[in-house]
């Protein structure tokens, strides 16, 4: 009789835990655009609503991300649905800000969570304020240490147009291995874009 295959992850390993604040190292390139460190990711905050509507309202994350225009109560309610989905262990999801209830200045979340398999894809943007600092590269490293180390995923997906070379680079610096090009993958408000696959898997270098 063949053994049943377990689940990669138990069942009750996020919901059970509090959303844990990360600190985010700096790039380590010296430039003026370093973060120097300083930063963490923490939760959602209802009183981020603003940096929400911000960014729902900035073209390139909109189109990007296929975030609509949002108000500020609907914000709020995206926030509130961001803990309901950390409860429903299938999505988890960080505000990048300053320490202190600090600016917000993006987001970083693992997304489709499927514990049962053990595998995840990783979603984020930047508002301008933060762009130029190699903030979403190291968010990606910290939450890839995360998912890998302390939730126990063994692969990881990173998705983006082949449209958007900047998405390209980042998951190049983060270590996500480019498997290869899923035709017509993601309708944008532009038509259908081919998506770069690129993944890291427990083990990877």
């Amino acid at each position: 009789m063949i053994a049943p295959i377990l689940p990669v992850v138990p069942a009750g390993r996020i919901a059970d835990n509090a959303q844990p604040v990360l600190d985010l190292p700096g790039n380590g390139n010296g430039s003026d655009n370093d973060t120097g460190g300083g930063l963490e990711l923490r939760p959602w905050r209802t009183t981020d609503a603003d940096a929400l509507v911000a960014a729902s309202h900035d073209p390139a994350i909109s189109h990007w991300n296929l975030l609509p225009a949002l108000s500020e109560d609907e914000a709020r309610a995206r926030i509130e649905r961001m803990h309901e989905r950390w409860t429903a262990e299938t999505a988890a999801v960080w505000a990048i800000a300053r320490p202190g209830g600090g600016e917000v200045l993006g987001l970083a979340a693992w997304i489709g969570i499927d514990l049962t398999r053990g595998n995840a894809e990783i979603a984020y943007w930047v508002l301008p304020a933060g762009r130029g600092a190699g903030i979403a590269v190291e968010a990606a490293r910290r939450l890839t240490r995360w998912a890998l180390d302390d939730l126990g995923l063994h692969r990881l997906t990173l998705c983006h147009s082949v449209a958007n070379p900047a998405s390209c680079r980042v998951a190049e610096k983060a270590g996500f291995r480019l498997e290869g090009t899923m035709r017509g993958a993601l309708l944008h408000a532009d038509g259908w874009h081919d998506d770069h696959l690129h993944a890291r898997v427990r083990g990877d270098e």
